[in-house]
């Protein structure tokens, strides 16, 4: 019986759908897999931000405008938050790292020390602070200029996101110049005015997906490449590295370095009994010979330069840090502990944090023998 022109004509269709789909499959199982630098482009693609100065944590998805030419509202995200972790191999976990730094320069020295950060730059995000000042309009106008181009570079070396923020108040300090900034009559106005731009810095930046907080000297100019990896290593919920410079001595004709962050310290009972007879007002200064207290600081801890079994990881108790390089458990800072701008126990800014994150129950620790290196003017 001779079969119908339909059935015949929907054979050769099947036939020729099966003989495409079988070329597809082998050409599948024959290919090779994706290098891994395509999976990181496509995941950076599905987690990029409309632009690159962006919101401080994991960036909206880009949507496509509807078909009436409006643009399709960001998608509703529940965050829980008791399932958030900064743990000891933050990377191996995914946990997002937000680096804040309070800038009033701009060193392309910090710029690429932050480049050579091995964390995985898309768990990375950025936020920076600077004052309305001709000094301060300068290091933005070469921080964005840094910005723009890392961002449109190569794709390993792009962070997750960049936020640019403007003081909101005038600097209490004219010049930014080393000497300037450390006099002795200066210390309280400008710490309390770093209280406030960190303070401003963190509460806009601070997301729902940061794990760990590393607050970073505009100044600071060398570090491991592996800082992220080798202070989230001992799973503290605060730590600081030892900050020092280094310079050319010439008596001896050679570099060398020194302490500079003096802000690191273990109390004393002589600081105490300061603090008890001081005003409400007033504050205490490490460093200065108008104020001796005598308290154990960890820049003098440090082992010679020469002792190469110095272990970087020996870990001490620490009553007071400082800013340059500091590690903080972003559950720290949703606890409550800022940087007060006002007498807190008789300390401000960092100082006044460490005080502050004890009295939320955090125990803050500092390692002596790891360094990070501050610019030398």
């Amino acid at each position: 019986m001779a079969v119908a022109r339909s059935l015949r004509r929907n054979s050769s269709v099947t036939w020729i759908v099966a003989g495409v789909v079988t070329i597809v499959l082998i050409f599948f199982l024959l290919s090779p897999s994706a290098p891994a630098t395509s999976l990181t482009a496509h995941r950076r693609q599905q987690d990029a931000a409309e632009h690159s100065l962006s919101p401080p944590t994991k960036p909206f998805l880009k949507k496509a405008g509807s078909s009436s030419g409006k643009r399709t509202p960001p998608p509703v995200v529940r965050y829980n938050l008791n399932e958030l972790n900064a743990t000891a191999s933050p990377a191996a976990a995914g946990e997002r790292v937000l680096i804040l730094t309070p800038m009033a320069r701009f060193y392309r020295e910090y710029w690429d020390n932050l480049l050579k950060l091995t964390y995985p730059h898309e768990l990375i995000s950025l936020g920076f602070i600077l004052p309305k000042t001709k000094e301060g309009n300068a290091a933005t106008a070469a921080l964005q200029a840094a910005v723009a181009e890392t961002q449109s570079g190569p794709v390993d070396n792009r962070f997750a996101s960049v936020t640019i923020l403007r003081q909101d108040f005038d600097s209490p300090l004219e010049s930014q110049d080393e000497k300037e900034r450390h006099k002795y009559e200066n210390q309280k106005i400008r710490r309390q005015a770093m209280s406030r731009a960190r303070n401003s810095l963190l509460f806009t930046t601070l997301g729902p997906a940061t794990s760990w907080v590393l607050w970073l000297d505009a100044d600071i100019i060398e570090t491991p490449p592996t800082l992220i990896q080798d202070l989230a290593r001992h799973d503290k919920p605060v730590i600081v590295p030892n900050c020092f410079q280094r310079y050319y001595n010439t008596t001896t004709k050679r570099m060398e370095r020194r302490p500079y962050d003096f802000n690191s310290w273990q109390d004393s009972d002589t600081a105490q009994e300061l603090a008890k007879n001081m005003g409400r007002d007033e504050i205490l200064l490490e460093g200065y010979a108008e104020l001796p207290t005598y308290r154990l600081l960890m820049a003098h801890m440090a082992a010679a330069e020469e002792d190469a079994d110095a272990d970087p990881h020996t870990e001490v108790q620490l009553d007071g840090v400082g800013g340059t390089a500091l590690m903080v458990k972003a559950q720290v800072h949703r606890d409550g502990a800022m940087f007060p701008a006002f007498p807190f126990y008789h300390l401000v800014e960092t100082e006044g944090f460490a005080k502050m994150a004890r009295r939320l129950g955090y125990t803050c620790w500092g390692l002596p023998n790891y360094f990070v290196y501050h610019y030398n003017e």
